[in-house]
């Protein structure tokens, strides 16, 4: 027992911090998506839900929303940043980019890996079925089930993987970070802009972000394991 023991640190030690920490957001937003699902399920959610919809809406008339006339526009311009037209072209972009720096694995995975996203969000829209809200009129037009929020699971899914796979090829710790700050920021302004216009109650887009988090972070775990960058042209063995 005491070897097992010893062993089990000494694994434990050899584990990068980054990596444990990641693994740990990762299923901590996993297990936070299980129990959002659950609450609402059973219909624990609703009043929060509605109370926050309507808190921004004109509380004569639930079809204008507060905030002056511009604010809506804005919104309307920042949620196309999440829909699958801006997040192909991103993805095709950046897998254009790993492809010259010869970066092969990395692109294909990258691909792999937002697809398998988009199949993950797809399957639990029609696996919940969620309707969306009748509390408050849409500001944009909508058609699917409301939970998870697609816009919320699939920006995280695709922009913390496209920061996760650029970052593994980019050496400056600065760049790093403006990658992995940029992509927050995105998936937290397209979120809010799902509220705002009132397509998706805020569990819906807690939701997302927290199967879109833990799918990037899964991803990330795999890609650190599995995949290598490929070394610089110039770079001998001893640098």
């Amino acid at each position: 027992m005491r070897r097992v023991i010893a062993h089990a640190r000494e694994r434990i030690a050899q584990v990068e911090a980054v990596v444990l920490l990641v693994f740990c957001l990762a299923t901590g937003a996993a297990f936070v998506f299980s129990r959002l699902m659950s609450e609402m399920l059973e219909g624990e959610t609703r009043y929060i839900d509605e109370a926050v919809l309507l808190s921004l809406r004109d509380a004569t008339d639930t079809s204008l929303p507060v905030g002056p006339y511009w604010l809506s526009k804005i919104f309307s311009d920042i949620t196309v940043l999440g829909g699958t037209t801006v997040l192909a072209l991103v993805t095709v972009a950046t897998a254009v980019f790993l492809c010259i720096r010869r970066e092969w694995a990395s692109a294909l995975f990258l691909g792999a890996s937002v697809l398998g996203g988009w199949a993950i969000s797809s399957a639990l829209k029609l696996g919940v079925a969620r309707p969306r809200p009748d509390v408050v009129a849409h500001l944009v037009e909508v058609h699917d089930f409301s939970f998870p929020s697609g816009h919320a699971m699939l920006s995280a899914a695709t922009y913390l993987t496209l920061a996760a796979m650029l970052t593994r090829v980019e050496k400056s710790r600065q760049v790093r970070m403006f990658f992995i700050g940029l992509a927050v920021f995105l998936i937290v302004i397209i979120g809010m802009s799902r509220i705002y216009l009132g397509v998706h109650y805020p569990t819906d887009v807690l939701a997302g972000w927290c199967a879109g988090s833990a799918w990037a972070g899964f991803v990330w775990l795999f890609a650190r394991r599995y995949l290598r960058p490929q070394r610089d042209p110039g770079q001998t063995l001893g640098e």
